[in-house]
């Protein structure tokens, strides 16, 4: 087990070197940078104070020298400082990521509790209206792109009854509700269907049969039997949808002000704000590795058929 999750890690390495050089890359292949963008508001600004401006960023350099002084800063813990706010990228960061933790945790939580038992409900009920209906709804939900939901739900919620207000505050719960929302519906839908699946699989399985003949009630095969599969499907979409939220919605921070590291890399790309940026495709890497490791690590415990390549005596 050790030496599979050292390995793991390891294995990051390569990613994040390869991933944040292509990022790099492609970020100085536009036709313009980040004094451009900054002078762009000012009006007419002489080439040579751009160019001072250039030199003071160290945007006259090669690329390579860019790079290399780039990766020199973030081994030595310097991240570096924002082009555009002169502040500390790290801090920055951290400070936006609290507010995108604060979303994902509420709509990751809203989806587990509305899509397992909806899910479950609708294979039980196989066939029937109750099923033709919560099937007919997740195939909406999972049609509509999360900024017209968010459009719909400002409409409906926030112009039209008044509930809940339409900017994002973390100081203030009800913000929350919306963009949680938003994103809960395309999310739900999507757990809703794969949760069906799954315990259709399994109820037509032989243990299940042979558990039915000897009188075992059917809510205790689906709770203690069944639902131990529906926990390793669960874990996969949360998994994949915590490397998602984590690295910020930024569709939906955007359109709900959400001031979360999605809204931070929309702001940071359109100003071509680098270091920000290479902040950010450092979180996305890292988040997504190290999710999927903890999903592996799961499924270990949850289940003993499935075994590790490492750290299981093979």
């Amino acid at each position: 087990m050790h030496k599979y999750i050292i390995k793991r890690c390891i294995q990051l390495i390569p990613i994040l070197f390869w991933i944040t050089f292509l990022s790099f890359s492609m970020m100085h292949i536009t036709a313009d940078d980040a004094v451009d963008m900054f002078y762009e508001q000012s009006g007419a600004v002489s080439e040579a104070v751009k160019a001072e401006k250039r030199k003071e960023l160290g945007l006259d350099k090669p690329f390579f020298v860019q790079y290399g002084s780039w990766v020199t800063g973030v081994l030595t813990g310097n991240m570096g400082t924002s082009f555009i706010s002169n502040k500390l990228v790290f801090e920055t960061f951290i400070d936006k990521l609290s507010a995108t933790v604060e979303l994902m945790l509420v709509s990751l939580s809203m989806t587990l509790l509305i899509a397992t038992p909806l899910g479950v409900l609708a294979a039980v009920k196989q066939n029937t209206a109750l099923d033709y209906l919560l099937r007919f709804t997740s195939f909406i939900g999972n049609s509509l792109p999360n900024f017209f939901v968010a459009l719909l739900l400002i409409y409906f919620f926030a112009l039209k009854l008044e509930w809940l207000p339409i900017m994002g505050n973390q100081s203030d719960w009800h913000t929350v509700v919306l963009p949680a929302g938003t994103l809960t519906i395309a999310m739900g839908a999507k757990y809703m269907r794969q949760i069906r699946s799954v315990v259709l699989e399994e109820l037509e399985k032989a243990y299940v049969a042979g558990a039915r003949a000897r009188g075992i009630p059917e809510s205790t095969i689906l709770l203690h039997s069944v639902m131990k599969s529906v926990c390793i499907t669960v874990i996969t979409l949360a998994a994949l949808s915590c490397g998602s939220l984590l690295g910020g919605t930024a569709i939906v921070e955007s359109i709900f002000m959400w001031d979360g590291v999605g809204k931070m890399a929309v702001d940071a790309i359109l100003t071509r704000d680098y270091p920000l940026i290479q902040a950010y495709v450092i979180w996305m890497s890292v988040i997504y590795v190290m999710v999927n490791l903890a999903a592996d690590l799961a499924y270990h415990y949850l289940d003993p058929r499935i075994r590790l390549e490492e750290g299981d005596g093979r």
